[in-house]
């Protein structure tokens, strides 16, 4: 109580703003805070000085084997200064910060001022029982709307609410019903809490609701990414016009190229290797012996059939292909293998999964579920596993480039695309210690596709895992060009794919949706394209490498000399 008191007395009650540029209040003011600095200052200093003197005279007390009751009277001294140091700061900070508002301030006042700080200016004055007169603050109360949407009274109230904390911003969409105005709302109450504008960011013109619950938390806007067309590619005697979502200029281009060139020989091939999602758990036992009995049951042909009972259950999709354990001491990661149709199938096989631990448990109920991913699957990381194994889609993709071809069209010779593979994607990427990026650009294609179909964008980690091979054929006059890419992960259904701009994509690419005929068909033919693209899009390149165009092209078509930082959507 004696602290609480000091400080309300310390704090005269604030009056009237007017009064407040009185020269003689603001110098009390002044004069007061720099003595409680000065307080705290140095009861602080005297809170650790004397807490170090006391372990270091303890620790004496140990290496000397002296009885730690026995002091001395500068530990007395020490030991009294710790206790009233303690007491002054507990009091101070504890106590204090309650006291200093007067009983009778409302909660909306005492919330401000904790806002403004222990000790705002409009809240100093002389009078003890006057009622504080509370600023405000224009960066709070002043809403943002968003250019394009006028928002009405009722929703700058919202607006308001965001900002005070009072409605929280990811419930707008329940509370309001309308994703529209629920992503208008919120983006007027980031740029009102920020200060910076969105313009430029658009807000209308898209379809908000399409990505409740599933693709998006929290919208603000959306971002535009212009979307290109390379092709047609010939693969498998079949002509795509391939859509690409890229900022880099020249890779369009590039990648048309590349079509146009493999077009001109009669167009590429490619063989689906093998199709199979993966998720890995990691499960733990008391002991590596125990892990060892599961690893062993799980390798067992005659338990599969009834996991696979267990694991299709999950889905009408779902198929169980192949159990994969790894044992690390008492730990054993197990990665499943299942088809998934023509989703991409994280969700699906995880699904599947959580079953199997659950049948599990009935015969190793000491198994402990450590987390539902171990990292063995491996997910959106460049791993070893997928490079070898496989993840998704495995493809290989195949064309021979006449002679011709290759000189008129891509202005090089097939000597120098062959020593240049050589040196460059195979001995250059071992010497960087590469995993999975024996290629030139795969990724760069690979994202392209995958931003424009409605793809997992991070799974261009994996999914880029390519070797691209070039060796001469028929008397060193034509050139066999090939990609092995062993975990490409697409999916037509799901995630982003039912947007109505990527849905358009893969429409544009005949792969819209789920397959009717033949489940997964869809997306085993996106993986094919996909391999096709990156496969015109190395021969493009190493070509414009081999050539030595690839800095003029660059220069030439990445580079632009206008000014479109007025340029609003």
């Amino acid at each position: 109580m004696e602290h609480r008191r000091r400080d309300q007395d310390s704090f005269p009650t604030p009056v009237h703003p007017g009064e407040l540029q009185k020269p003689q209040k603001l110098a009390t003011t002044e004069s007061h805070a720099a003595s409680l600095c000065m307080a705290n200052a140095v009861f602080f200093g005297l809170f650790f000085s004397v807490a170090y003197f006391l372990l270091h005279r303890w620790r004496e007390k140990i290496r000397t084997s002296t009885p730690l009751h026995v002091v001395t009277a500068s530990e007395t001294a020490a030991i009294v200064s710790l206790v009233a140091s303690a007491v002054y700061l507990l009091g101070f900070f504890g106590v204090g910060s309650r006291a200093s508002f007067p009983e009778d301030l409302s909660d909306e006042e005492k919330e401000y001022s904790r806002k403004s700080g222990p000790c705002p200016a409009a809240l100093v004055g002389a009078d003890t029982d006057a009622k504080p007169a509370i600023a405000q603050s224009p960066k709070i109360y002043d809403v943002v709307a968003p250019a394009n949407l006028n928002l009405s009274t009722e929703d700058e109230e919202i607006v308001k609410s965001v900002v005070s904390g009072a409605i929280p911003s990811y419930s707008l969409e329940s509370r309001l019903a309308d994703c529209q105005k629920a992503a208008a709302i919120r983006r007027s109450a980031v740029q009102t809490i920020t200060g910076k504008s969105l313009e430029g960011l658009p807000l209308e013109g898209f379809d908000y609701d399409s990505i409740l619950g599933q693709c998006c938390e929290m919208p603000i806007g959306f971002v535009q990414i212009p979307v290109g067309v390379a092709g047609p590619l010939l693969l498998d005697g079949v002509e795509y016009t391939v859509p690409m979502a890229t900022t880099e200029g020249c890779l369009v281009a590039s990648t048309n190229r590349g079509c146009k060139a493999i077009h001109a020989c009669g167009g590429a091939s490619s063989v689906l290797l093998r199709d199979g999602m993966t998720r890995a758990p990691v499960v733990r036992f008391s002991s590596a012996k125990r892990a060892a009995q599961l690893k062993f049951y799980l390798e067992d042909p005659l338990n599969f059939e009834a996991l696979s009972l267990t694991f299709n259950k999950s889905s009408r999709f779902a198929r169980l292909q192949s159990i994969q354990p790894a044992i690390a001491g008492k730990n054993l990661y197990i990665r499943f293998r299942c088809s998934t149709g023509d989703a991409m199938g994280m969700n699906m096989v995880s699904k599947g999964v959580q079953n199997v631990l659950d049948f599990l448990l009935n015969d190793f109920p000491d198994m402990d579920v450590i987390g539902i991913s171990g990292n063995y699957c491996s997910d959106k990381k460049a791993a070893a596993v997928n490079w070898i194994e496989g993840r998704g889609k495995s493809v290989v993709c195949e064309a021979v480039v006449k002679e011709e071809v290759v000189k008129k069209v891509l202005k090089t010779n097939v000597e120098a695309l062959v020593e240049l593979n050589m040196l460059k994607n195979l001995t250059g990427s071992a010497i960087a210690g590469a995993l999975g990026g024996f290629n030139a650009h795969a990724s760069n294609i690979v994202s392209a596709i995958y931003l424009a179909t409605g793809q997992d964008p991070a799974q261009n980690v994996e999914s880029s895992h390519c070797i691209t091979m070039m060796e001469a054929v028929n008397d060193g006059k034509d050139l066999h060009i090939s990609v092995t890419m062993p975990s490409i992960e697409v999916g037509t259904v799901g995630g982003g794919t039912q947007l109505a701009s990527q849905s358009a994509c893969l429409n544009l690419l005949g792969v819209k949706g789920a397959s009717k005929d033949s489940p997964g068909a869809n997306s085993r033919l996106l993986a094919t394209i996909v391999a096709g693209s990156v496969l015109a899009g190395e021969l493009s390149l190493m070509s414009a490498i081999a050539a030595g165009q690839l800095v003029k092209s660059h220069m030439k078509y990445n580079r632009s000399s206008k000014d479109i930082s007025k340029i609003v959507s």
